[in-house]
């Protein structure tokens, strides 16, 4: 008996601590987020936005981001002493644009590593649709049980690339990668939008877990961004991480401003292109 409740404090804990840890990636009273990824710099190097790292996650938690994503070895030199606070999800997969195989990403951080670099979520990134898969979910499925295990919210992020993708925004693909996370015990699935409100409106429908959509590449116009964050958040939505619309615009104080109106106040488009004029 003794046994059992001890099993039963353990079970409760590990889920207080998965709430408290969630709240600090969330906006408590919406219920929504908006995160910023600057993990780019493993992938494509160091690009505009993610050179100066520290200064640009100060810039976007003013701007009222709820969390930012980074690798490991960028903590201590993003750690701000001073400032607004701000969300700390760790990245923990990587691949280069240099590798002749970029979509298979691999495991370069474990779940207890950002731990105790003082994370508050961990993410992966996981490519569907390749000949990589098998290792990704298999590497996802690692990670999902380690989340669970200590309490940890786990972003995944989930996109059709590769051999077996003929348009990686085809609202079926998007479905199905979606609904991946979900049944692999993610918490919360980020995807690319497809498009549209309708159809991206089956995505959340088909999923069980909060959905976030991903920027994408850099966009040419910020009616563009804006309209598309809409569209998400319209189709039920819970947020969006966007990483090069925000970290490379020319405020990126402003245009998080502007994209959380949409996501938190429910703004118009035309009324959150007036915070970036």
């Amino acid at each position: 008996m003794a046994f059992a409740a001890c099993i039963r404090r353990i079970f409760i804990l590990t889920i207080i601590g998965k709430q408290i840890r969630t709240e600090r990636i969330f906006n408590r009273i919406t219920n929504k987020t908006i995160i910023v990824p600057m993990d780019h710099g493993i992938s494509v190097g160091p690009i505009d936005g993610v050179q100066n790292i520290k200064t640009t996650i100060q810039k976007v938690a003013e701007g009222g981001a709820n969390a930012i994503v980074s690798h490991k070895g960028l903590i201590s030199e993003g750690h701000r002493k001073h400032g607004k606070d701000i969300g700390l999800i760790v990245h923990l997969s990587a691949s280069t644009n240099l590798s002749p195989y970029p979509n298979a990403k691999t495991l370069v951080c474990s779940v207890e590593e950002a731990i105790k670099l003082g994370a508050d979520a961990v993410s992966i990134h996981v490519n569907i649709g390749n000949g990589g898969e098998k290792e990704m979910l298999k590497d996802f499925g690692k990670v999902s049980y380690d989340a669970r295990t200590w309490g940890m919210p786990l972003l995944a992020m989930i996109y059709p690339r590769g051999e077996k993708i003929k348009d990686e925004y085809d609202v079926n693909v998007i479905k199905h990668a979606a609904r991946v996370g979900s049944e692999m015990g993610a918490d919360i699935v980020k995807v690319s939008y497809t498009g549209s409100s309708e159809s991206f409106h089956e995505v959340v429908q088909g999923c069980s877990i909060p959905v976030v959509i991903a920027g994408g590449a850099k966009m040419e116009s910020d009616t563009e961004i804006l309209e598309m964050v809409k569209g998400a958040i319209e189709a039920g939505g819970a947020g969006v991480s966007i990483g090069r619309n925000v970290f490379q615009h020319k405020s990126p104080k402003l245009m998080v401003k502007a994209i959380s109106a949409i996501v938190n106040d429910n703004s118009s488009v035309a009324d959150s292109l007036k915070i970036l004029s």
